[in-house]
């Protein structure tokens, strides 16, 4: 009977015990799994940034953050200059968390030319913003980082890249990783990083039922170009890192177009002066070879013809924001932009300093004299609308830029005469431009926090492409 009773008396305890426990789990918030991909399994070497800082990899780069990780190199002609143009793209869409919560590195593998002073001008060229750092250090030490991040490719001959586009994305904190190709689509991957990185608690927009999704329409030529093209040239839009392409095949030779996209660096080779041309004026960021079949070059060429038809325009009609495009003169127009240019002005010099008085009321005033110059004046008139509804700094930030832009738009195809204290000024960082008095740059985009961010351009008449 006693032994009966102490074993019961066992049993429950041991019940008891079981219970407690698993009280006291359920009771303990839940702590990432990520030991394993902690500091006992990420290298802390020491790196050297662009801006020639020493970092330590995991304690200073990846430690608590959501990261996005490739290997580069400045020299590559092939994969690296699209792999980092179509990162830029991801960038922009991540907007201001990159640099807050979400970090970009390069890092070089190549060293021994990639020193800190020639990776700050290759992100120069980038046009490479805040939250992104380019990284090079021991090649020895960068093998092994790459290695441990699963990003390592073994030295392969008949491969010109030498290492493949990998993308390695990351949550140190809660453990969460993955590897994607460094080409994918840019909304893919901002989407990757921005909202499945911390379990979608920063989604922007709740996920939908299948049912709700339009039919897909393929097109192969947009596919490509969107692929491949894209994050360097826009079809009417204006220069990005290459030239528009709008209208490219009223000016070039189809058969060259086809060349050149399969096999532009023979084409440079064989000393054509388009290529070298092209090569000069774009110097910063060369056409790579994109690894193209003559099938593909074929419905790209296409496809440009088609979408330079759509748009009715030529890189010269377009805004040119993206390279601080600039206005033509002419002595004898009669449009008076004068009111419509007071109004733009205070509301550049308002957002200089991060204020919104009186936005409003230059919109609508904007807007009326728009309204004056028919229907060419019909896209300031509608862009100064949503300026003036505006009411963030952010939203009146992004409709300002669309309406200088419809302004300069409208004095290139009138030949408009601005006055000659009224200047242009362009800020790579964002890839903005916008007009201002004086001289001394007034940053309507960046406000106080980086006021003098940009440079004045030349007020001449945008060159065809």
């Amino acid at each position: 009977m006693l032994t009966t009773i102490r074993s019961g008396l066992a049993s429950a305890t041991a019940e008891l015990t079981l219970v407690v426990a698993a009280f006291i789990y359920a009771a303990t918030p839940a702590a990432a799994d990520n030991a394993r991909w902690g500091a006992g399994y990420f290298p802390n070497v020491m790196l050297t940034t662009q801006d020639g800082e020493q970092v330590r990899f995991y304690d200073d780069l990846v430690k608590g953050k959501i990261v996005a990780i490739n290997l580069i190199y400045t020299t590559c002609k092939y994969a690296c200059p699209l792999e980092t143009a179509r990162l830029t793209q991801v960038a922009k869409l991540l907007g201001e968390r990159m640099g807050r919560d979400i970090f970009f590195y390069s890092i070089s593998i190549d060293p021994d030319h990639d020193t800190p002073q020639v990776l700050k001008a290759y992100a120069q060229k980038y046009q490479v913003g805040p939250g992104w750092t380019f990284l090079t250090g021991k090649k020895s030490e960068i093998e092994t980082i790459s290695k441990k991040l699963g990003l390592y490719s073994e030295p392969d001959p008949s491969n010109p890249d030498g290492h493949t586009p990998m993308l390695l994305v990351g949550n140190e904190e809660t453990g969460q990783w993955m590897r994607n190709s460094a080409m994918d689509n840019p909304k893919f991957l901002s989407r990757t990083i921005g909202d499945w990185l911390n379990s979608w608690q920063t989604a922007k927009k709740a996920t939908k039922s299948y049912s709700d999704i339009p039919a897909f329409t393929f097109d192969r030529g947009e596919y490509t170009f969107r692929n491949h093209c894209a994050a360097c040239h826009t079809i009417g839009r204006g220069d990005h890192f290459g030239p528009d392409l709008a209208g490219v095949t009223t000016r070039r030779d189809r058969d060259w177009l086809k060349r050149f996209i399969l096999d532009p660096e023979d084409v440079r080779a064989a000393g054509d002066p388009i290529a070298l041309a092209l090569r000069a004026k774009y110097q910063q960021v060369v056409m790579p070879s994109l690894d193209l079949s003559a099938g593909d070059a074929t419905v790209l060429v296409d496809y440009m013809e088609r979408q330079s038809r759509a748009v009715g325009e030529t890189p010269g009609s377009a805004a040119s924001a993206n390279n601080g495009g600039t206005i033509a003169a002419s002595p004898t127009s009669a449009v008076n932009l004068k009111p419509m240019l007071d109004a733009y002005l205070r509301i550049q010099r308002g957002l200089h300093v991060d204020s919104l008085e009186g936005v409003a009321a230059d919109a609508r005033a904007i807007a009326a004299e728009a309204a004056k110059l028919g229907a060419g004046g019909a896209p300031i008139q509608t862009q100064a609308g949503d300026l003036e509804t505006a009411g963030t700094l952010a939203a009146a930030r992004a409709a300002f830029g669309r309406v200088g832009d419809a302004i300069i738009r409208y004095a290139k195809e009138a030949g408009v005469t601005f006055d000659a204290d009224i200047k242009v000024a362009y800020c790579p960082m964002v890839n903005k431009q916008w007009m201002q008095k004086g001289d001394v740059v007034q940053n309507p985009f960046y406000g106080k926090s980086m006021s003098d961010c940009g440079r004045i351009v030349p007020a001449t008449a945008t060159e065809q492409k």
